[in-house]
């Protein structure tokens, strides 16, 4: 039997919870989107604080293994918002309830706002030395006003106007990384000799660094549904692995590195600072500071819009739209301009370490939910039955998620990895074994809704109280 892939012809900002049944991307253009959404200034700044804790060759390893659990993270979870089209707070319904999903939900809120505002600020900034080196003219907080209001109106246009600002932003922003990096190579050659010899060390210093650059996108390994839903079927767990790691991993080396080694000679970590020190060239910088502003646009767009507008949508009941502009409204309130000093450079460091203990016990309880407890089984009417057995909160869920917390607290360096295994274990006793989490245990009765493996065709209607009805078109692949 041949798999029919269906395809999405839905108007700009046309997005809902519902069961996603359009595809949109394709293989080719879900690795450009994930490529052009991961150019993120905090891998940069994390680079930064490397510096004379790791050599390079030390930094560039850390950097590959964080992006490697990464890769296989999102596979794992992504699964179940591929197969059934659901976002990630819909999936998050199955194990902690309709009520529930405030914490997961929350959790990967609030950094994305964080990381939207600082990401502004730095587009904003980039934009300002543009027109202070062309025209003499410099008002920072002019340029902040109006690239957030672009980021607004390009967030409104949904996944349609991602999709393609992602894949043409991916070609550019990877041809700006490998220029910046040898430029700084060239540049301060003698300098970054020293960090060469640097001693260095594979110890726990090693394994925290690990965690640093998987903290910034672990956050992405809990709503990936969110982006999965979008893919075409026809790719399993397995295959899922290759687009990730060939998207994320480049442009995660060529952000730290530049990073590490920009601090490691000149001990500046504002990027947009070091940037301009490092090209003196004055078109060459004006192109350079463009590239970094518009790839501020579209790591923004992508992984800081869309979690907390779905999460807007959950608790609110909004229009995605109203939500995407609220969420631009919110991100100023960050307080960017404080996160981009040199003096913040350590702070970010800690906020990512201690949010990413809250991210390892959630992630563990969604994969255990969804192939230990429903063995990737879904029931589509009780994820979207606000009255239905899933009411309320799941507090098997919560209590994993504590335990796991409490055990990262004393190893916040690599609290990720720690918080993983005794959140797991927890949630899936407390599922078998409490009565107070009997009844959002699988049912064997009653008709489920089931996908076909091959297809992928959803065997019954999704609800129709988060969208209306969408005609589709079906095709026998995507973009």
């Amino acid at each position: 039997m041949t798999a029919v892939t269906t395809v999405s012809s839905k108007a700009l900002g046309e997005e809902s919870l519902a069961p996603q049944t359009m595809r949109i991307m394709g293989k080719p253009s879900y690795l450009l989107t994930w490529m052009g959404g991961c150019v993120s200034i905090g891998t940069f700044t994390m680079g930064s604080s490397l510096v004379g804790t790791l050599t390079l060759v030390q930094a560039g390893v850390a950097m590959a293994v964080g992006r490697l659990v990464i890769a296989l993270g999102l596979a794992i979870n992504g699964a179940a918002g591929h197969r059934y089209g659901i976002p990630f707070i819909v999936q998050a319904r199955s194990a902690f309830g309709f009520a529930g999903t405030k914490v997961p939900g929350l959790v990967r809120a609030l950094p994305a706002l964080l990381w939207y505002g600082f990401q502004s600020w730095i587009g904003a900034a980039a934009l300002n030395m543009v027109s202070e080196t062309l025209f003499g003219f410099s008002s920072i907080v002019l340029f902040f006003i109006l690239f957030q209001l672009l980021q607004i109106i390009l967030s409104v246009t949904g996944f349609q106007g991602i999709k393609w600002l992602e894949n043409i932003g991916a070609v550019f922003i990877l041809c700006a990384l490998v220029y910046m990096f040898f430029s700084v190579v060239d540049r301060y050659g003698a300098e970054l000799g020293e960090a060469l010899s640097t001693e260095g060390t594979w110890g726990f210093p090693f394994w925290s660094a690990t965690m640093l650059f998987l903290g910034i996108y672990a956050t992405m390994m809990l709503n990936v549904s969110d982006y999965s839903r979008e893919h075409t079927r026809g790719s399993g767990p397995g295959v899922m692995v290759s687009p990730y790691s060939l998207a994320i991993l480049p442009v995660t080396l060529f952000m730290g590195l530049i990073g590490l080694m920009v601090s490691q000679a000149t001990g500046a970590v504002d990027p947009i600072d070091v940037f301009a020190d490092a090209v003196d060239n004055p078109p060459l910088l004006v192109i350079t500071l463009l590239f970094i502003a518009f790839a501020q646009v579209t790591t923004n767009v992508l992984n800081n819009v869309v979690p907390p507008t779905y999460v807007l949508m959950e608790m609110f009941g909004m229009k995605y739209r109203t939500s995407a502009v609220l969420v631009g409204l919110l991100a100023p309130a960050t307080f960017p301009w404080l996160l981009v000093r040199d003096e913040s450079a350590d702070g970010l460091q800690v906020f990512v370490q201690t949010y990413s203990a809250f991210l390892g016990p959630i992630f563990a309880v969604m994969v255990v939910d969804y192939y230990v407890i429903r063995r990737r089984r879904l029931h589509l009417d009780e994820l979207y039955d606000p009255s239905g057995p899933l009411r309320g909160v799941n507090w098997a869920a919560v209590i994993a998620v504590a335990v796991g917390v409490l055990c990262a607290a004393p190893f916040s360096d690599v609290g990720w990895y720690i918080s993983l295994m005794p959140a797991a274990a927890v949630y899936w006793l407390l599922m078998r074994k409490w009565s107070g989490a009997a009844r959002f245990r699988p049912q064997e009765t009653g008709p489920q809704e089931t996908v076909s493996e091959e297809a992928g065709s959803q065997e019954v209607e999704p609800p129709a109280q988060d969208t209306a009805p969408r005609p589709h078109v079906e095709e026998r692949a995507g973009s």
